[in-house]
């Protein structure tokens, strides 16, 4: 079975902390490759609250160009088939009938709601196991110290440092970024004749 990390997200859009801190987690753990998992729409709009996603097959568009040219990086999109939000469990379940032999990718802020936000985050870590990617200011290991829950569970987690580069990089600003030239562009429309916007 080929060993891989799992990278679940809203990736709304990706960005190169997406792309940069799994490969640093691949390297540290030596596993064969990441797994993008993108989650629905209607998920990170209705339950996550978030104030515009990009389309399920948009975003899917963007990862499967994103892995064309970084061999380690493959595409999982069965939650966006799925006619419901699988839950994590579920899906790293789907994907050890696949074939694989996947472990959770998350970053501290995952790991720190397992308690109280995520179902069947002792199955998670007890039957795939959890890599960690620990952000600069944060103490993982402090935070499993000091959790029974996730002290509990602390031989299947494993914490890994990430990219110091993006530690900063969202999607949210990515978004932002976007919104800004959107209406920036709508601006100079009304400003010079339609027939020389492509000459600017």
């Amino acid at each position: 079975m080929r060993q891989v990390l799992a990278f679940f997200g809203a990736f709304n859009p990706p960005t190169m902390a997406h792309v940069m801190m799994a490969q640093k987690a691949l390297q540290e753990t030596g596993k064969e490759g990441v797994v993008f998992v993108p989650s629905k729409m209607t998920y990170i709009s209705g339950e996550q609250g978030k104030n515009y996603a990009f389309g399920d097959m948009q975003r899917l568009s963007m990862l499967t160009r994103i892995k064309a040219t970084r061999p380690w990086i493959e595409v999982c999109d069965h939650e966006l088939l799925a006619d419901h939000q699988p839950r994590t469990y579920e899906t790293l379940c789907y994907l050890r009938d696949e074939g694989y032999e996947p472990s959770l990718l998350c970053g501290a802020d995952k790991l720190e709601e397992m308690e109280t936000v995520w179902k069947y985050a002792d199955r998670i870590a007890q039957e795939f196991g959890i890599v960690c990617m620990e952000r600069s200011g944060q103490d993982v290991r402090k935070m499993i110290r000091e959790s029974s829950f996730l002290r509990n569970l602390s031989e299947y987690i494993i914490v890994v440092g990430s990219e110091q580069n993006y530690q900063d990089v969202s999607s949210s600003q990515v978004r932002e970024i976007l919104f800004r030239i959107a209406q920036l562009k709508h601006q100079l429309n009304e400003l010079v004749p339609e027939e020389i916007i492509d000459l600017l």
